[in-house]
């Protein structure tokens, strides 16, 4: 039925809880996988999760850091169930949102993906600001609507998002590309922990940098698109 897809770069501190955690918000989900990609992590987080002995998880190994988006479309195209979750791997996305975004998006036929909103961030004051500043660089000239496309905890159609041409970074545009491509978006407020354990592993200008670049290909992806509704 679902498959929850979670990304790994050194969180050998943070997968065993998140886990559990994510474990229990879908246990009475019937069908469920749950992929972890570990993203070449040089701590111990790929023999943690390799230790893990559970039929419902798949484990997945890049052979370098890849990025984010190169490890969730690598753990989608794994996947067995067309309604995917993405969460991040580092604990600040809450697991007992899940089954709020879940249970809404199962609820209405006609919405293909359902974004968390981080109602109160739990991060320090520079990347707060520089990406509400991104946020509202990229709805005003995307309108997508959406003003945290950073919330990684989402719920989505896992054939819409296969559709979409790959590029590094997409995974910080998919209310963009799913609203371009002619599909209905919602979003819903969700929780917002601190990070217990390891360190944020992006740099604000390069990632302002990068984010400008991507922007202006998603642009030319939607202007190019073939509807798929």
């Amino acid at each position: 039925m679902i498959s929850i897809v979670i990304p790994l770069f050194n969180e050998q501190e943070n997968i065993q809880d998140l886990l559990k955690e994510v474990t229990s918000s879908v246990i009475n989900y019937r069908n469920y996988e749950i992929i972890l990609i570990d993203d070449g992590s040089t701590d111990n987080t790929l023999s943690i999760i390799s230790s893990l002995n559970k039929k419902n998880i798949k484990i997945f190994k890049n052979l370098e850091n890849s990025g984010q988006s190169f490890s969730i479309h690598k753990g989608i195209t794994q996947s067995s169930n067309n309604i995917i979750i993405t969460i991040d791997g580092d604990g600040q996305n809450d697991p007992k949102d899940i089954p709020k975004l879940l249970d809404f998006f199962l609820m209405n036929n006609d919405i293909d993906l359902v974004g968390g909103i981080r109602l109160k961030r739990k991060d320090n004051i520079i990347k707060i600001i520089s990406s509400k500043i991104a946020n509202f660089i990229r709805s005003w000239v995307l309108k997508d609507n959406c003003n945290d496309t950073g919330c990684s905890l989402k719920v989505f159609n896992k054939k819409i998002f296969l559709s979409f041409p790959y590029f590094d970074g997409m995974h910080r545009f998919l209310p963009a590309l799913f609203k371009g491509y002619g599909c209905n978006t919602s979003f819903i407020y969700v929780n917002h922990r601190k990070r217990l354990h390891g360190k944020s592993k992006y740099g604000t200008i390069e990632r302002l940098l990068k984010g400008i670049r991507d922007m202006v290909k998603v642009k030319k992806i939607i202007r190019n698109k073939k509807n798929i509704k």
